[in-house]
């Protein structure tokens, strides 16, 4: 166990790296666990935990642990069903790959352990032309846990719906855009049409519905194709988080690239 008292930072962050790249080589890898365990929580949330760790810690007479804050977090969390467990696991899972796999940008950290379900924290690549290509693939990595869940458990969950800001919340609003302001309109694709509240407009206009209804079920069959392409990394991936509830970045890229190395025949998806 390692007392918080005994890691040794860094003053200062003159060379741009992000701040955690500056830590001791002992200190990263566990701020980074504790980061991506806390993932969805707020800051009132975490002050309670360190709080009631440090009560703990001085009550037993020693110095506040890391270990301390885990158990906190952790905790803090309702003990999930092992079925529920898992399906979070497949859908985070999904995310993570689809995301890696087209190309989308990185990984930074998973859970399953979050306050409302599972979260993922997803890099995007700078300097990406958002071509009709990058948007197709952004609509298969927001449909990812879904198709992930058809895949592997052959239904899927509400937890890619029923919210604002769901899967299907985000597809419908990334597949409105696509048909009405980014220019790849099936039907008039030069016309800009911003819309104040874009359910009514789907409600009444059928035609459009259908269309953006086509965009997200493409996005939802790219998906598939990628994890199907994908599945030895996808299954360790997903055994990894289920035990783990929590990975940071590093985990995750650890884990997809031996996996990927393990691969007899590697199989490079076009990422178009």
């Amino acid at each position: 166990m390692t007392p918080i008292s005994s890691i040794k930072t860094t003053s200062s962050n003159a060379s741009g790296r992000p701040p955690m790249d500056d830590l001791a080589p002992e200190t990263a890898p566990l701020l980074r666990r504790l980061a991506t365990r806390a993932m969805g929580m707020t800051g009132a949330d975490i002050e309670r935990i360190v709080r009631h760790a440090r009560l703990t810690a001085r009550r037993e007479k020693r110095p506040l642990r890391y270990e301390d804050i885990e158990a906190g977090l952790r905790d803090h969390r309702p003990t999930l069903p092992y079925d529920v467990r898992w399906r979070y696991a497949i859908h985070e899972a999904g995310h993570a790959v689809v995301h890696q796999a087209l190309g989308l940008g990185d990984v930074t950290g998973l859970t399953i352990d979050a306050q409302d379900g599972g979260y993922n924290m997803l890099r995007f690549s700078g300097g990406t032309m958002e071509t009709l290509a990058w948007y197709e693939n952004m609509m298969a990595m927001i449909m990812a846990g879904r198709a992930a869940e058809l895949l592997l458990l052959k239904s899927a969950s509400t937890g890619s719906a029923g919210a604002d800001h769901s899967d299907l919340a985000k597809a419908t609003d990334l597949g409105l855009a696509m048909e009405t302001k980014l220019g790849f309109a099936g039907v008039r694709p030069l016309l800009y049409l911003s819309h104040t509240v874009p359910a009514e407009v789907l409600i009444s206009d059928g035609d459009l519905a259908d269309r953006v209804h086509a965009r997200i079920e493409t996005g939802l069959e790219l998906a598939t194709e990628v994890i199907k392409l994908n599945r030895p990394p996808m299954d360790a991936l997903v055994r990894a988080l289920f035990d783990a509830q929590a990975l940071d970045g590093q985990a995750v890229m650890a884990i997809l690239r031996r996996s990927y190395d393990g691969m007899s025949d590697k199989i490079a998806f076009d990422k178009r």
